[in-house]
């Protein structure tokens, strides 16, 4: 039996540094900068403000996912490596789905984007860049806890107070 976490590509807690360092640029959306507890990861985030209300010093939650399905598979899983998959999966966020009992259950806020660059930096820092619909993230620290995330693939973002 697959493990329930399988499809998390990496997680870690979060201590928010500051909000809107640079100042407010939109509405309804901050930049959050935060570093990780376990993995000494910097993370910057856009993130919907009104969706998932944070604040400076408060930790949370993030994983990194490539499905949202519990047992393994998912979006692109097929053996011939098609990704006729890709629409429905990525619509099983949404409260009206037809679909109980996702990794989503367990967390308050949900984005799903791709993975569009990855930067070497040195040998041991890396950069990884995703875009969730125009709200971007950068997740640096040792290449070791990313060796999971993919340039290129779709990506979940899973976040929790």
């Amino acid at each position: 039996m697959a493990s329930t976490t399988s499809n998390i590509v990496f997680d870690d807690i979060f201590n928010i540094n500051a909000i809107d360092k640079e100042g407010k640029k939109f509405d309804r959306v901050s930049r959050l900068y935060a570093h990780s507890k376990n993995y000494d990861m910097d993370l910057t985030l856009d993130y919907n403000i009104e969706l998932f209300p944070l604040a400076k010093d408060q930790n949370f939650a993030l994983a990194l996912a490539t499905s949202l399905s519990r047992d393994g598979g998912g979006a692109g899983a097929g053996a011939d490596g098609a990704d006729d998959s890709e629409g429905k999966e990525r619509d099983l966020w949404r409260p009206d789905a037809k679909r109980q009992g996702g990794l989503d259950d367990d967390y308050g806020y949900v984005m799903y984007g791709k993975v569009y660059k990855f930067d070497g930096g040195t040998a041991e820092v890396v950069t990884a860049y995703a875009s969730f619909g125009g709200l971007l993230m950068s997740l640096t620290g040792s290449f070791r806890h990313m060796t999971n995330v993919v340039l290129g693939d779709p990506v979940y973002l899973l976040m929790r107070k």
